[in-house]
């Protein structure tokens, strides 16, 4: 590998080099997409206003992820329910508590200001806010002029003023003008104000709230709101946790005072039954003066009123369980209104209630929400639906055990009575009155105790919710930033470029680069001549130095090369089809070798479609084919030329159909060693490969074949034929010249001039074009 090679493939193995190299000659369509993206990019921040996002994070209480009570807050607040993470986070968004938030923000009447380009927020900027006194029925408005005067503090729509803070008939319903304290003044722009639907706001809402957690092993859910207003956006984030954390208090007040009204009933009717005992008692002792029972009655009475509380608690459990059970089976009750936990012991059932009431209160208020085929509700739906055999099975086995100790306690009890028959009536009748005074008590303190309980969860300040960072809205916005948005022009641009040009390159059926010639053809290319505007077919001076001069120099340096070593120096020029320039590189090539001292002949032989005498200003006389036919000997067919003395010329004569033909006669050979003898050098011009034949007879008779291609006309895939054709018909020592390079994109030309020559083949005829767009 040459010095120039090594350094080509270091630059080709940075990706930043190759990006540029490949994509910086067509610097003004980037230029141009960038100064389009840019000017659409200001316009779009004219007319769309930024984004800004609020967040707020809470800590909810999740039985599933570990938020477990400690006991003493658990005996601070027995009624504390537990809370599933995702259930909470379908109550967030629910339309109940999003509408509160609509209507107590206004939302549903939003006042903008007009401005050059675009619509602007007034919300919270406003002198006055809209307040309608029944706003699920409002008639949808849009946008109306609104006038505020501060002077006499009145309002102006359609020429009639209304005054603030008062409600007022209009149009559109019974509303308040609210004045905004904290900015009364006028503006100089009109107000505009619009009514809409709540629940059109409220779904818009609920669609823009974002409420995720952190992470899956988390109860820390964060809530993510984005709106025009930043203030707006704070504002509705902030009203939604608060309606939230409302709604969870209420909720668990009205749990508590449905307890507590339970409980005060019960306590009123054991209250008048053990008043009525105690009245019994007194009345029984005024009437029959008995004053105490014996010793032997008192100790039966103990033990009577020990297994009577049993068979109290007995009793009562069993009612609970009945309760319970009739709880479960009625599939439309009310979760949570009862509290039938109350005197059940057993943690399993207790569990399964627990759960049994916390499904049916999560369904219940997600039904009042969401639609009844909301996944969610179906899933809580099916839960609920598993739960109840569970806990109508425990309640059953519960029921048996409490039965079995109930005849036990029956049993102990009717053999206490038969004792009781033994003792004198006075003293059995107050032990009997007794006996039911203990069992009203004991029955009125536990209940007693229980509304203690609860009266002491009522005023704990334990919540089932931590809001660990308020809401609050970024300082930056997140969408239609300038900073954003202009990156995103500018990305855009390059992107659009990049496209066109990968598309403009790969769409193009033509050979553009050298690596579509290597990866084609195994054939080496031995030069590259770049473009030329000038409509000279001769770019060679001996007075004068070009590029595209010293290209042909190296060009000729290069044949010389292959053809060094050899008694014969015949070189074959040929292409694929009219207008690859074989001809243009026939002459300057021939003209090359002949301003380096060498005697040089070129010949025309394109029997068809001849065109080197154009390129010297010579005439088509008698020339090959009249030789090839017979009529003309060696010497009168070879020319010298003006253009240099050691340059001669052999023109192809008359055209002809059949060239293939005469190129194949033994004449052929018999010019060339003619030749071999008188020149050093012999230049022969074929016809292309891709329209006849000629060039694959005559390859024969030469040492070397130059195969021109031309950048962006010859088709890809005449190259891709090119090496079966040569294994079928034995093109000899083929090598690559790539003519008409052109700068990629809009780079300048300064490579010097140029040529190049068309064909057009009509059958037998011919017409020579001189096409400037097909010059080299």
């Amino acid at each position: 590998m040459n010095f120039e090679q090594d350094i080509e493939s270091r630059e080709n193995a940075n990706p930043l080099v190759t990006a540029w190299k490949k994509y910086f000659p067509y610097w003004p369509l980037f230029l141009l997409l960038m100064v389009l993206t840019i000017a659409g990019a200001w316009i779009y921040l004219k007319v769309q206003s930024p984004v800004y996002q609020s967040t707020a994070t809470l800590l909810l209480k999740d039985e599933k992820k570990g938020l477990e009570d400690s006991k003493t807050v658990e005996s601070l607040n027995p009624l504390s329910q537990k809370k599933i993470l995702d259930n909470e986070i379908e109550v967030i968004k629910s339309r109940e508590l999003v509408g509160q938030v609509v209507k107590e923000l206004l939302l549903y009447a939003p006042i903008t200001i007009k401005d050059k380009w675009k619509k602007i927020p007034a919300y919270g900027i406003a002198p006055f806010a809209i307040q309608l006194k029944y706003p699920d029925s409002l008639i949808e408005t849009k946008e109306k002029p609104i006038f505020y005067n501060s002077s006499d503090t009145t309002i102006t729509i359609d020429n009639e003023k209304y005054p603030v803070n008062t409600w007022v008939d209009s149009k559109w319903g019974s509303l308040k003008f609210v004045i905004n304290f904290k900015n009364r003044t006028d503006s100089a722009n009109a107000y505009q104000f619009a009514l809409i639907n709540p629940k059109r706001v409220v779904k818009d809402l609920i669609d823009n709230i974002d409420v995720v957690p952190v992470s899956k092993l988390s109860s820390v859910v964060t809530l993510k709101y984005s709106d025009i207003s930043a203030k707006r956006s704070e504002d509705i984030l902030s009203g939604v946790v608060k309606a939230y954390a409302s709604a969870a208090v209420t909720e668990r007040s009205d749990f508590i005072e449905n307890t507590l009204a339970f409980l005060d009933a019960r306590l009123g009717v054991v209250s008048k039954e053990l008043k009525t005992i105690e009245t019994r008692l007194q009345q029984y002792k005024a009437n029959e003066g008995a004053i105490d029972v014996s010793s032997q009655g008192q100790l039966f009475l103990k033990n009577v009123s020990d297994n009577d509380q049993l068979l109290s608690d007995v009793n009562m459990k069993l009612a609970m369980l009945e309760q319970v059970e009739r709880y479960v089976n009625l599939k439309d009750a009310k979760s949570g209104l009862v509290p039938s936990t109350l005197g059940i012991s057993d943690p399993f059932l207790s569990g399964l209630l627990e759960k049994l009431y916390d499904s049916e209160l999560e369904y219940e208020r997600l039904k009042r929400t969401t639609a009844e085929n909301n996944p969610m509700l179906v899933s809580i739906k099916d839960a609920i639906e598993k739960l109840r055999p569970a806990v109508l099975e425990n309640i059953l086995s519960q029921k048996r055990s409490l039965e079995a100790s109930k005849a036990n306690l029956n049993s102990t009890n009717q053999s206490y009575s038969s004792v009781l028959q033994t003792l004198p009536k006075q003293e059995r009748d107050l032990l009997e009155i007794n006996r039911e005074q203990i069992v009203k008590s004991s029955i009125y303190n536990f209940l007693l105790q229980k509304k203690e309980e609860t009266d002491l969860s009522r005023f704990s300040s334990v919540s089932d919710m931590k809001i660990v960072d308020k809401a609050q809205v970024g300082l930056e916005p997140i969408s239609n930033s300038k900073a954003i948005t202009y990156f995103l022009a500018v990305a855009l641009a390059l992107g659009i470029g990049v496209l066109i040009v990968l598309l403009k390159e790969s769409l193009n059926s033509n050979i553009l680069f050298s690596h579509d010639l290597e990866q084609l053809t195994p054939y080496p290319i031995i030069s590259e001549l770049m473009h030329e505007k000038r409509f000279t077919p001769i770019v060679l001076n001996e007075n004068h130095t070009s590029f595209i001069g010293e290209q042909f120099r190296m060009l000729r340096n290069s044949v010389l090369q292959t053809v060094h070593g050899s008694d014969r120096k015949r070189i074959l020029i040929t292409s694929s089809i009219s207008g690859d320039g074989k001809s243009f590189v026939s002459t300057n090539l021939a003209l090359s070798l002949a301003m380096g001292g060498k005697k040089v002949v070129l010949i025309d032989y394109d029997l068809t479609n001849p065109t080197l005498m154009d390129n010297l200003n010579m005439q088509n006389d008698k020339g090959v084919s009249e030789f090839l036919s017979g009529s003309a000997s060696y010497e009168s067919v070879i020319y010298k030329t003006s253009v240099n003395n050691n340059l001669y010329f052999i023109p192809a004569g008359t055209s002809v159909a059949n060239s293939s033909d005469l190129i194949m006669s033994e004449k052929t050979q018999e010019l060339l060693s003619y030749l071999d003898q008188k020149f050093d050098y012999i230049i022969i011009d074929s016809a292309p490969l891709g329209i006849l034949s000629d060039s694959y007879i005559l390859s024969r008779l030469c040492q070397c074949t130059l195969y021109v291609v031309r950048h962006n006309h010859t088709p890809k895939r005449i190259l891709k034929r090119l090496e079966q054709n040569n294994k079928n018909n034995g093109i000899r020592n083929i090598s690559l010249v790539f003519n008409g390079i052109r700068p990629r994109g809009f780079g300048g030309n300064t490579y010097g001039n140029g040529y190049a020559y068309g064909y057009l083949y009509r059958g037998k005829d011919y017409k020579q074009s001189r096409n400037p767009k097909l010059l080299n």
